[in-house]
């Protein structure tokens, strides 16, 4: 498999409401229901075909294929674990630190059995995620937490 290094995103908006109790689906306090909705969009728009949405413990994961591996856009919510405390409300949609990241995962027995490169299709996917972002006026980039 090839190094990777794990790309990922981080920014403000305030296009992306926080729907109520989302995070019952992730833990608690991982948001980004609607912000994984609008990348499957715009990544449509691109020409993917990702699945629905999907919660995952680590936010919400937007599946652009499963063969031979998985690849994908993880969106969620910074969480502030030294602020934020069991109960708090969600914090206002245009006060979240977002990120988005590539995902990839190949199966163990397709490790096992050979090298399997994702240097390709993670460079793109990456490259068309960097322009859906650069393309939203809505969006601002900051530095992670």
């Amino acid at each position: 498999m090839a190094d990777v290094e794990p790309i990922s995103y981080w920014f403000t908006s305030d296009l992306f409401q926080i729907e109520p109790n989302e995070d019952d689906e992730t833990n608690p306090r991982m948001y980004g229901k609607r912000l994984s909705s609008w990348v499957r969009q715009k990544l449509i728009e691109k020409g993917y075909e990702p699945e629905d949405v999907i919660p995952e413990d680590f936010g919400w994961l937007v599946l652009c294929s499963r063969d031979p591996y998985s690849l994908g856009v993880v969106c969620v919510s910074f969480k502030d674990y030294e602020t934020s405390q069991p109960g708090d409300p969600p914090p206002p949609y245009d006060q979240v630190k977002w990120c988005c990241g590539i995902f990839v995962e190949v199966p163990f027995f397709k490790r096992l059995f050979g090298k399997v490169d994702t240097t390709e299709s993670s460079t793109k996917l990456d490259a068309d995620l960097r322009a859906i972002f650069e393309q939203e006026q809505r969006i601002t980039f900051v530095d992670p937490p």
